[in-house]
């Protein structure tokens, strides 16, 4: 094969038709080709077509999948896989900033005069910019032809997208960073961001050169030469038209799941609650306040009561506050996880904060109220303790001290130091200076002049969650639910740790030597040996101190390709409530186009074409295979959208990999016109401790690019909405204010 400048479009065209190009992909980051294969059956012999010409730097040149008759025209069948693997792809780098929609995709051009145009021209060697443009455009067009048996059952609503999608991913395929060079030299057209609307674009940059060729063409001035320029105008008018369209579809896209954002915030905020959140009358009020927009909630834990109770408050709240908040339900899906450990006794622990000699510097704050009454959500205290006595309440005031005996006999006090009416009645903040354990059925009483008296018991405190705390080189016996715990198939292994699980799926399909990772990848090992009942693990890594490994905590196979059920039977009872109750379904760990196809026949049995559908991309299958999934979700009418729910992705996909991982879903899903959803350890510490990281403000600022960003539960809550309404949505011009801008000083020393 030859590589030759071409200007034949018929030929080209010509080609594209005898080529057999039966499904299309898109390069991972790997730089492999592996979400559909692009296959490319010549009929004839061909001379590649070299778009791309040489860039400033050092001469490289590259071909693309285009291909026309040489020749000769001899006839003779072949195949090649163009798009295949490591073949003639793009990988896809320096994406960033790809996913911004209010870019402009395209620069209006000023008066160019004769000698940048021939500047233009000595830089593009074999082939014009023009040429090239209209090959890319080409190229494009037939990847729509190619895919349209598939875009044929794409829902009305999602017809244009999953268009655009199409043309976005056979943009993707080609080498284009000359062809990006040379359009940045004449500022004429970004191609890092016009995935929103990629052949509007294209098509809009194509006018503008015609025009500017147009300029340089000596031809006599006559009627019908500026009927020609008025109709090229007008195609660039409606070439801007069209991407201005397309915006307003990822627009539309976003407030039909989402709901319309308030007071000009850029981006909505969604927040994980769970029966925590019934502890605290205000806790929901003041999420809300703060900025909240939607509440998610985790089907994998709590019941339909506790659910129920949470979207009451939340509804009540959002009326009387009227500030709309959706419902996220979350479907627990087929995830591996650890099962229940024994739980612990019930006791709470209380201890004041101590220097380093063991003096105490500031005593623990313990919140007191009748049962079932939560603290106010300003406060934090370090102990909450129910009393099941009414007139506790009406008797205690500040500065008295409650004398009691902790579950080891020792005597210790409490001192009433504030008190605080809430919605639900009276609560107070009690001081402890020493270490005490307190237990269900605990007696308090004071002492008057008269003798001591009794004002109340401690009741319904919670048992201690269970754990066990593994090292670098312990062993650790996952087991079946339902086996004895003396049933061990490995003898050597006495003494080892024992968990249990309760999914099938994760003993039928591991083999020894594959990596097993637990709790989000905290804990990692190495599977040394299994059986039908148990499986065997060597801890490979862990926190210098051992790490503690708990209840329900997430279970991850990277190397193993184990083959789960698209929704489980929970998931089917839970979807009934989630039909009645919420705005949009998340589903979890998707891994191919079945699980879709389950998920879209159960919700037109229950007719359900109204709720909003969340894809949860957290797996290694669900990302390789994402442009799928979507074309897939876009076949019903269903309000559409994509969460990046890293924890998982990370540890199935690996560490280093995820920036680029989380840059690609968004770039694909803004083609698509689809919102995401950026989730998983946003603003973390800030949450836990009350303190964010520098890198956790960044990581806020670089999830602007997402519709929406999702924060989990944690004691800090309230003030960690507040930060983050404060980065994504506050005006431009206020953020401004505070930063002068750099300038060069009036004398330089």
């Amino acid at each position: 094969m030859t590589a030759s400048m071409v200007t034949n479009y018929k030929a080209i065209g010509y080609a594209i038709y005898r080529a057999d190009f039966s499904e299309l992909g898109l390069c991972t980051v790997r730089r492999k080709f592996t979400y559909l294969p692009c296959r490319v059956n010549l009929r004839q012999p061909v001379q590649t077509v070299q778009l791309l010409a040489k860039i400033r730097n050092p001469l490289t040149r590259t071909t693309t999948a285009f291909a026309i008759p040489n020749e000769h025209n001899e006839a003779e069948r072949s195949g090649s896989h163009a798009c295949s693997d490591n073949q003639g792809l793009m990988p896809l780098e320096n994406n960033h900033g790809s996913t911004d929609l209010d870019g402009e995709a395209v620069a209006s051009l000023l008066e160019p005069g004769a000698v940048l145009f021939q500047s233009v021209e000595n830089l593009v060697n074999q082939a014009s910019l023009l040429d090239k443009l209209k090959a890319v455009q080409l190229h494009v067009l037939a990847s729509e032809q190619w895919n349209a048996s598939r875009l044929k059952l794409c829902h009305k609503n999602y017809m244009e997208s999953a268009t655009n999608l199409i043309h976005y991913l056979a943009l993707k395929c080609l080498v284009t960073e000359p062809l990006k060079d040379d359009l940045a030299l004449i500022s004429l057209l970004n191609l890092e961001m016009v995935n929103s609307s990629v052949l509007a674009s294209l098509t809009t940059g194509i006018q503008l050169l015609e025009n500017l060729q147009l300029k340089f063409v000596n031809s006599d001035e006559d009627v019908s030469e500026g009927y020609r320029i008025q109709e090229r105008r007008d195609k660039q008018n409606k070439g801007s038209s069209s991407v201005n369209a397309m915006r307003m579809k990822a627009y539309l896209n976003r407030e039909r799941l989402f709901g319309p954002l308030q007071d000009r915030r850029i981006a909505h905020i969604m927040t994980t609650v769970g029966g925590e959140a019934l502890e605290s009358e205000t806790l929901i009020t003041d999420l809300i306040k703060a900025g909240t927009s939607i509440i998610r909630i985790n089907c994998a834990h709590g019941n339909p009561e506790i659910w129920s109770e949470i979207i009451r408050r939340v509804k009540q709240s959002s009326q009387m506050l009227e500030a709309p908040c959706r419902i996220l339900m979350d479907l627990a899906g087929p995830k591996l996880r650890t099962s229940n450990l024994k739980p612990g006794p019930c006791v709470v622990k209380i201890s004041s904060k101590k220097n380093a000699t063991g003096n105490v510097i500031f005593p623990a704050q313990v919140w007191l109220s009748h049962r079932g009454s939560g603290s106010p959500s300003h406060l934090s205290p370090d102990a909450v303790l129910f009393i099941d006595d009414q007139k506790f309440f009406t008797e205690i005031k500040v500065g008295d001290t409650l004398r009691f005996f902790d579950a080891r006999g020792k005597k210790r006090m409490l001192k009433i130091s504030r008190v605080f009416h809430v919605f639900s009645g009276t609560g107070f903040i009690a001081e402890c200076t020493r270490t005490a354990y307190v237990s269900s059925g605990t007696e308090l009483y004071v002492k008057r002049k008269k003798g001591r008296f009794p004002v109340g018991q401690v009741v319904d405190v919670p048992a201690r969650e269970s754990f066990i705390r593994l090292r670098v080189g312990d062993m650790l016996i996952i087991s079946r639910d339902g086996t004895s715990d003396q049933d061990n198939s490995y003898g050597h292994t006495s003494g080892a740790h024992r968990i249990r699980c309760a999914s099938g799926y994760l003993f039928d399909a591991v083999k020894p030597g594959e990596r097993i990772a637990f709790d989000d990848g905290k804990i990692w090992g190495v599977i040394k040996g299994t059986s039908i009942s148990e499986i065997v693990v060597s801890i490979t890594h862990a926190g210098p101190r051992g790490t503690k490994l708990g209840s329900q905590k997430s279970i991850n196979i990277p190397d193993s390709n184990i083959r789960y059920e698209g929704l489980t039977s929970k998931d089917l009872v839970d979807l009934e409530f989630v039909a009645s109750h919420a705005d949009m379904v998340g589903v979890s760990f998707i891994r191919d186009t079945r699980d879709i196809i389950v998920l879209r026949q159960e919700l037109e049995k229950r007719k359900l074409q109204n709720l909003g559908i969340v894809l949860k991309i957290e797996t290694k299958s669900g990302f390789e295979k994402f442009p799928l999934l979507l074309l897939e979700a876009m076949k019903s009418s269903n309000p559409l959208g994509v969460m990046i729910a890293r924890g998982d992705l990370a540890v199935e996909c690996g560490w280093e990999r995820l920036a680029d991982i989380q840059e690609e879903i968004l770039s694909v899903s803004a083609a698509a016109h689809i919102p995401v959803i950026w989730a998983t350890q946003v603003l973390e510490s800030l949450v836990k401790s009350g303190v964010p990281t520098r890198a956790e403000i960044t990581d806020v600022a670089n999830g602007r690019k997402a519709s929406c960003i999702m924060l989990n539960k944690g004691r800090h809550i309230v003030e960690a909405v507040s930060t983050l309404d404060n980065i994504i949505n506050a005006n431009s011009k206020e953020m401004k204010a505070g930063v002068k801008p750099l300038v060069l000083s009036s004398s330089l020393s």
